[in-house]
């Protein structure tokens, strides 16, 4: 691609995404998100494989459609409110209308079908970009309305999105996919938390970012794509994938690395509400993208693959890890034990 568009497509993603969270009117905020959705679709199709058009044309659809009941939800409560003001967001048939835009903007379920689809059919940085940043304007959204949402409905949603992401990421091999999967599962923690906790949902997301970028970028730099490229990659930079192995196990959640923190606050702050049951289901169903995880994390380093393999082993490349990788793999591991400091910060 063009470096000048390529520039342009980002800068508009930039934009897009800062005229959304700074935004206190409905127009603006869905101005910003039809940015990012134009922006984001000429990167998603670059490769010009027929896969990416129709990742791009699926992801268009579902995010047009979304647009336009968050235009729908602002105007019905303008309507009977009188108010464009994001968070005076108060009535029912309006924050139902804007729950289920959200959850098609992020994917999750029953909205997620697009995701796993959309996500196999991009360019790695690309999926980068829809699993971290392309999901701040909508989280933020939903922040600011927290107080109007009904909580019933968001955890039904997250109980689901936590049982199908693990459930469906089981039988995959491509790893994008196993990837998207994991971001439905993720998205599900930051629902079932929100009506109570919204800095939580932000804490969480910021994590889950943290971590999602190091695995994507350690992929992209290990041009790794399925599970059998996977197992044969230990040959070509095994610096790169025990980190890996490490950034996967925190994805997670497994203490003490820093993918503990956000599940353990969240059942904390569910047992004080009173919903023990809720925090038990999803920490049971956390168990399922478990398994994935640790299959995952199997294959990168623990086994070595089988002799009867198609894949030819890589050449051992001293190349260094780079800084931003290693950067983010420290954060990725080791932010448990301060805590204390980040509780202080949201």
């Amino acid at each position: 691609m063009n470096p000048q568009a390529k520039l342009i497509f980002i800068t508009s993603l930039l934009l897009g995404t800062t005229i959304t969270i700074s935004s206190n009117h409905w127009i603006m905020a869905w101005a910003g998100l039809e940015i990012n959705t134009l922006a984001i679709l000429p990167l998603i199709s670059k490769s010009h494989h027929p896969r990416a058009i129709e990742a791009a044309t699926k992801y268009f659809l579902v995010q047009a459609a979304a647009s336009a009941l968050v235009l729908f939800s602002s105007m019905t409560n303008a309507w009977c409110t009188g108010q464009w003001d994001i968070t005076q967001l108060t009535h029912p048939t309006s924050c139902l209308i804007l729950t289920s835009a959200i959850a098609m903007k992020l994917g999750l379920v029953p909205f997620h079908f697009w995701f796993p689809e959309v996500l196999q059919g991009s360019p790695l940085t690309t999926g980068l970009l829809l699993s971290t940043a392309m999901k701040l304007p909508p989280i933020t959204l939903l922040y600011m309305t927290s107080p109007s949402l009904n909580p019933t409905l968001l955890t039904t949603m997250a109980i689901l999105s936590t049982a199908l992401g693990g459930w469906m990421g089981l039988n995959q091999t491509q790893i994008r996919k196993i990837l998207a999967f994991s971001s439905i599962s993720h998205l599900g923690w930051m629902a079932i938390i929100l009506a109570y906790n919204p800095k939580l949902t932000l804490l969480n997301f910021y994590l889950y970012a943290l971590m999602t970028t190091t695995v994507f970028l350690t992929m992209n730099s290990m041009k790794v794509l399925k599970l059998s490229t996977l197992m044969t990659a230990w040959t070509k930079v095994p610096s790169l994938n025990a980190m890996l192995l490490l950034t996967l196990l925190s994805l997670a959640g497994l203490p003490p690395l820093t993918g503990f923190l956000p599940k353990w606050l969240i059942i904390q702050e569910l047992t004080k509400q009173d919903m023990a049951p809720a925090a038990t289901i999803i920490s049971l169903l956390s168990l399922l993208s478990l398994f994935f995880y640790l299959r995952l994390a199997y294959c990168t380093t623990i086994t070595l693959p089988p002799h009867t393999t198609n894949h030819m082993k890589q050449w051992h490349t001293y190349k260094p890890t780079p800084t931003l990788i290693a950067i983010l793999t420290a954060m990725s591991i080791t932010l448990l034990p301060a805590s204390p400091m980040i509780l202080t910060l949201i």
